[in-house]
Parts: structure tokens; sequence; C-alpha cells
């Protein structure tokens, strides 16, 4: 089975990607797990205008975007929390596409330099992926961010690897 990595945030000296990488890492250590980490911040990403079915000519990146949302069974969301609400790099990627998303289980990892783990982002993002057909599984909200992981996304408290087991367990669960 293939899961896709969505680390959402371009900002500069992003922290939730450290969490992406640790996902992904706890993922390829699974037997029969593929893992497409797709990184907003390496990719061109045009701004959203129309969805990608309406584009007459998508760029490039779009299309081998939309190609790999479509190969995945599963997808794994890591955002951090903006202002009580998920950035807009997020949101311009999820809705250019609309059809890929149908039917995948998702899970939300959310992340935050606070103590609540951005809480009200994994709220905002659930009602937004039922609402393409997608099917929420579990969240992972990471409190403290900077302290509870390296910045090559090692976990550096020794809780965090089991919650994310039970978290990755809730998307997989699903697809198999």
């Amino acid at each position: 089975m293939k899961i896709l990595i969505l680390s959402s945030s371009v900002r500069q000296g992003r922290n939730s990607h450290r969490v992406a990488l640790f996902l992904q890492e706890r993922l390829l250590s699974r037997e029969g797990v593929e893992v497409d980490l797709f990184d907003l911040e390496a990719v061109d990403f045009p701004l959203f205008s129309e969805r990608l079915s309406r584009l007459e000519e998508p760029s490039d990146s779009l299309k081998e975007y939309a190609q790999r949302v479509e190969q995945a069974d599963g997808v794994v969301f890591v955002t951090p929390e903006y202002n009580g609400g998920y950035p807009a790099s997020w949101k311009n990627a999820f809705d250019v596409l609309y059809d890929q998303w149908k039917g995948k289980p998702a899970g939300i990892a959310s992340v935050s330099t606070g103590s609540f783990g951005g809480s009200q982002v994994q709220v905002q993002m659930q009602w937004v992926i039922t609402k393409v057909g997608m099917l929420p599984t579990g969240v992972f909200p990471v409190p403290k961010v900077t302290e509870n992981f390296s910045e090559t996304g090692e976990a550096l408290d020794e809780k965090i690897p089991g919650r994310a087991d039970k978290f990755l367990d809730s998307i997989l669960s699903r697809i198999s």
C-alpha cells in the first residue's frame, strides 16, 4: 500500500516538516508500505486559479502532484496551525484537486510550538476533507514541536513513537 505524506508548510524556519520526516520513517519501517513524501516547500506550486480538471494547460508540477495523489491509497496531512487555522499553502494544494481525494483515508498530524498541538486546525481540516469524500481516520496532535522533535525528525520524547504508531494504524487499517 502507498501512503502520501503532504508536508504543507512553506514557511521559512518551519517546524512541522520535522513531524513529516518522523512519520515517513515510522511508515517505512512497516512491511508492505510505500511512502511518498510530497513537500510543498520543495515544489514550484502555482497559486490556485481553477481546479486541475478545468485547466486548459496545467503545469507539469501540477500534473505530477495529481498523479501522486491519485496513486496513493491513503494520505497523511502534516500541517502547522496558523492563527487557529490551516496554512494557505495547504488549502491551495488541496483545492486544486477534487476527484483525486475521494474515498481516500486521511489522517491529520497537526503541529504547534504551543501546548495545544494544533487542536483547532484538526477540526477545520476534518470538515474540509470530508466535504470532498475523504475518510478521516485519526489525528496526531504535536504540541511543543521544537521540544519534542529534532530538526531531522527524531522524536525526543519516548512516548511519541507509540502515539504515532496508533495514529498510523488508524489510517492503514482503513486501507487493508
